[in-house]
């Protein structure tokens, strides 16, 4: 076997521990926000947005080094392969590599706090990441209760989205409210398919993921209406006049929707094959939230 051959396992794990796809997730907010706001001021600032954009990926890389720190000590990732601590073996060594993310993360939010001499900014990006450590650190740990989906919601939509808006505006939108609830529902959505999975590992941690409450069979039903509410939604919010009809083109993402919601059905009871519907839900997620923003934009 060549070196080649042995190292393509570990790329692989690496990758998967990374989750590249997953940084999406931080900047589609930040897009939306910002979309929003160019659609009535007329006005982007591409320095603010950039440096947004650049901070928002250093807090979710925070997030996602932190949880894995904080997972390995309930035992939770035993065996979670592509865990960074067990790839590394070095827990203090993550630890402090994720703090030093939400340090220059918060910085960069800083910046755009001192530029617009406003802390409006820094508060809400604050508030956001308190909620990530309630979600996975100790003692709260409140994504173990399964209100996971709930702090999501609030943390990538409402939350983030009002703080981009407010990036670029320093004023408050109710259609930035509206849009957010579009965002925060498609972000919930892909950490409620992780948990298809894992079903067995949550449950020997005493993890109480919504699909341990109500079983992979119902959990794939109430994904339907997870999924599919996304789109009814943007339409309701273009007749009442609050979207402009461009909006519509996130209903472009409807082939993924219907992927995810078809695989999960089929599949939601053998973790081996249901294991990769979080990220069809990222395609769900970046492409109805492209598309979403593009419609303000136009």
């Amino acid at each position: 076997m060549t070196q080649a051959q042995i190292s393509r396992p570990k790329i692989k794990l690496w990758m998967a521990a990374i989750k590249p796809p997953m940084y999406s997730v931080a900047i589609m907010p930040i897009w939306v926000g910002t979309a929003v706001a160019f659609a009535q001021t007329k006005v982007f600032n591409v320095a603010v947005f950039s440096t947004f954009v650049a901070a928002a990926i250093l807090i979710l890389a925070w997030e996602n080094i932190s949880n894995d720190v904080f997972d390995s000590e309930t035992g939770i990732d035993q065996n979670k392969h592509h865990s960074l601590v067990n790839l590394t073996g070095n827990k203090p060594l993550m630890f402090w590599l994720g703090n030093l993310c939400l340090i220059g993360g918060l910085l960069g939010i800083l910046a755009i706090a001192i530029w617009q001499q406003d802390p409006t900014v820094i508060g809400l990006i604050l508030l956001c990441c308190g909620l990530g450590y309630l979600y996975q650190g100790p003692p709260f740990r409140l994504g173990y209760q399964g209100l996971g989906e709930i702090i999501c919601f609030f943390a990538f939509g409402p939350l983030a989205v009002a703080a981009a808006y407010y990036s670029q505006t320093q004023n408050w939108s109710m259609t930035s409210l509206a849009a957010s609830l579009i965002v925060g529902i498609a972000t919930s959505l892909i950490l409620f398919c992780s948990h298809f999975h894992q079903v067995k590992d949550d449950i020997a941690a005493g993890k109480r993921s919504p699909i341990v409450r109500l079983g992979t069979a119902k959990g794939s039903q109430l994904l339907n209406w997870f999924t599919g509410s996304i789109y009814p939604l943007t339409l309701l919010f273009v007749l009442w006049g609050i979207f402009p009809v461009w909006t519509l083109l996130s209903w472009l993402s409807l082939p993924y929707a219907f992927k995810l919601c078809r695989h999960v059905q089929q599949n939601h009871h053998q973790p081996d094959k249901v294991s990769n519907c979080k990220f069809i839900a990222v395609k769900v997620h970046f492409w109805s939230c492209l598309l979403f923003g593009l419609g303000f934009m136009f």
